[in-house]
């Protein structure tokens, strides 16, 4: 169900003295609750083209003015400001739709997480339609998770981490689950650690971004996106070292 909000008070109020401490919150869980079966490596080779970065410079851009933070009633409650030109927004906690929220000239626009969890990633987007049509679609903005002091703040993986994953290979044309067009130099991950919007360096691939979730995309799993054909079986399943750029 679509829920509206209009901000009509300070968050400030709703910061004092939380009653839940962000350390003590369950942990997040993966979104799939289904058995997954092991994804050993076996090998492969990438189709000796590399992925240019994925251009989303033509979309509306991400809401700013992100506050917020962990109240005394146990709920993650943010504000954003509003987007020109932007008919409605999304809201999500690592890759899953928490709230939906129309446009009716208001400056700020409100979010409530009921159910937190521990080290969520919070991200925004604004549509320019009241659907969620790819070409509606905006920017992710960039995540935020509740710091010592139980408010929001931004987050991003620094740029030159490494991590040791298993990366395989899909080829699913449809729409991601963030909304974009699946294509080349789009990624799936486990939207619990790497926060939509990374962008990832993948020997043998190029470069991702961090735009989709899988029910097997979980943990150290990175899926990169090829077209329909042999690209995708020919990748297998390989450990590589990705860098965060």
């Amino acid at each position: 169900m679509r829920s509206f909000a209009i901000v009509l008070l300070s968050l400030t109020s709703l910061l004092v003295a939380p009653t839940t401490a962000s350390a003590a919150l369950p942990a997040c869980q993966h979104f799939y609750t289904g058995p997954i079966p092991d994804r050993p490596v076996s090998g492969g080779h990438g189709n000796g083209t590399t992925a240019p970065p994925y251009d989303v410079s033509s979309r509306l851009p991400a809401p700013s003015g992100i506050s917020g933070g962990l109240g005394a009633d146990g709920k993650v409650t943010f504000t954003f400001n509003r987007v020109a030109g932007a008919k409605a927004y999304r809201a999500f906690r690592n890759g899953q739709a928490l709230q939906w929220i129309s446009d009716w000239g208001q400056p700020t626009l409100q979010v409530t997480d009921a159910s937190p969890c521990a080290g969520a990633h919070y991200q925004v987007y604004a549509m320019s339609a009241e659907d969620t049509s790819a070409s509606s679609i905006g920017q992710i903005s960039t995540s935020y998770r509740l710091d010592s002091s139980n408010h929001l703040a931004s987050y991003r993986m620094p740029v030159g981490t490494t991590l040791n994953y298993r990366v395989s290979a899909y080829n699913d044309v449809a729409q991601t689950a963030l909304g974009y067009n699946a294509g080349t130099g789009i990624c799936a991950v486990d939207a619990r650690i790497i926060p939509w919007g990374t962008r990832l360096y993948v020997p043998g691939y190029g470069h991702c971004y961090a735009a989709d979730i899988g029910s097997w995309i979980k943990d150290d799993i990175v899926d990169v996106w090829f077209p329909p054909g042999p690209d995708a079986d020919n990748w297998g399943i390989q450990r590589l070292t990705l860098t965060v750029e």
